[in-house]
């Protein structure tokens, strides 16, 4: 009995270990053109959750990357979208509310990460479910410098974020106006694929691109974590 009453206090101690959730939640993004993962981003809270709430529920199964420029972006989440007549203009659909902006200095617009989409508006509050993820194209020091002058009006780069620009690429000239939440971290080349198809006038790609988006389980999520953030755990 001794060893009995030994091993149930070393298993109530190691039960906070097995049961400690992912530090990250992660997205599965499945078109015909292959799938991504997207890690959402810790440091925009309602963003994230917002995403979340969204996949759980389903919301955009079905709908389509509407809207898609090479070495720029591919847009979706247009509820509007799902069962959209060919040729018709897309992108004027919602949800009914907006995020108020979270701007984060560490984050940016790095080829591959998903930011929100909005409308013009002072707030620069994002739209509750429309999204594009990043293609983008790399940048010489002097094309940073531009972006700098006239798209970013005279807000500096910061180096590190300069030396991503130039190797890997990304969209500088939309940091601190959209909000970025989140990134792929395996799969993009479906990105690169969809920013290639033929499109109309309006960016709609002339054959339909519907994706599903599902949540992945706490046990896909611990082991990216592993894989992704092998010091942290």
């Amino acid at each position: 009995m001794k060893k009995l009453f030994i091993l149930v206090p070393l298993l109530l101690s190691l039960a906070p270990a097995f049961a400690k959730g992912p530090k990250n939640q992660y997205v599965r993004i499945t078109t015909s053109y292959g799938v991504c993962i997207v890690r959402l981003y810790n440091q925009t809270p309602n963003h994230r959750d917002n995403f979340i709430k969204l996949v759980k529920n389903g919301f955009y199964n079905g709908t389509l990357f509407h809207r898609v420029i090479q070495n720029f972006m591919i847009q979706g989440g247009d509820p509007d979208s799902k069962n959209a007549k060919p040729g018709v203009e897309l992108g004027n659909g919602d949800i009914g509310y907006t995020i108020p902006a979270e701007f984060r200095d560490s984050l940016f617009h790095k080829r591959g990460v998903i930011a929100a989409a909005r409308d013009d508006i002072p707030s620069k509050a994002s739209s509750g479910s429309q999204f594009y993820i990043v293609e983008g194209k790399r940048f010489t020091d002097g094309k940073l410098d531009t972006v700098e002058q006239t798209r970013l009006k005279g807000r500096k780069i910061p180096v590190w974020q300069r030396e991503y620009y130039k190797s890997v690429g990304g969209v500088p000239h939309l940091d601190q106006n959209y909000t970025v939440f989140g990134e792929v971290v395996m799969g993009i080349d479906m990105v690169d694929r969809i920013a290639a198809v033929k499109k109309d006038k309006k960016d709609r790609p002339l054959e339909d691109i519907s994706m599903t988006v599902e949540l992945l389980s706490k046990r896909e999520c611990r082991q990216l974590d592993n894989i992704l953030f092998p010091k942290q755990h």
